[in-house]
């Protein structure tokens, strides 16, 4: 079938004027000048960011301009039940390489920081305070009440350092600093 101004629509290999059309392709048109138009070289589509308003910055710039980044260590409440575990996890660390009689439970935290590192990573400012509970006992430390006797009472400022692998049941305390 014959299409505008003597072009064939299939299998023709004729052109106006009995030339063969650029690139061995018969039948197609390709456009005034006898060029082929190339799909790859097409004027690139046009994009628009659609916001509903136009003042918000975009959230890229929101990302690198706040005070969260990935992978950098986080406020995180003193009473939240995560802490509490670590907190119990130094002061247990504590113990095994103390030369104490009595055992120290955690008595309170005053900040905490926590890192996701291939697990959780708590950083810890905690106080320890002497117990009632000796250490030949081998008492459960919730069943220990702190010291009330004046030359038995004892409470240490430290800084821990927790690691938590909750996929694998595991912790380790590579640090603890206690004064």
């Amino acid at each position: 079938m014959d299409g505008p101004a003597g072009y064939t629509a299939r299998g023709g290999e004729n052109r106006p004027g009995g030339r063969m059309a650029r690139g061995g392709r018969a039948g197609r048109h390709t456009g005034s000048r006898g060029r082929r138009r190339d799909p790859w070289t097409k004027d690139p589509p046009t994009v628009m960011f659609l916001s509903g308003s136009v003042s918000r910055p975009d959230f890229c710039s929101q990302i690198l301009n706040s005070g969260v980044k990935p992978g950098f260590p986080k406020t995180i409440k003193t009473n939240d039940p995560d802490v509490l575990r670590a907190a119990r996890h130094s002061a247990e660390s504590f113990n095994n390489c103390s030369n104490d009689a009595f055992l120290f439970r955690e008595s309170h935290v005053s900040r905490a920081l926590v890192q996701i590192v291939k697990g959780l990573k708590f950083m810890l400012d905690l106080d320890i305070s002497r117990t009632t509970c000796k250490k030949t006992r081998h008492s459960s430390l919730d069943d220990c009440s702190f010291q009330t006797n004046r030359t038995l009472k004892r409470t240490l400022s430290c800084y821990s350092e927790v690691w938590v692998v909750p996929w694998l049941q595991s912790f380790e305390v590579p640090v603890l600093r206690c004064h």
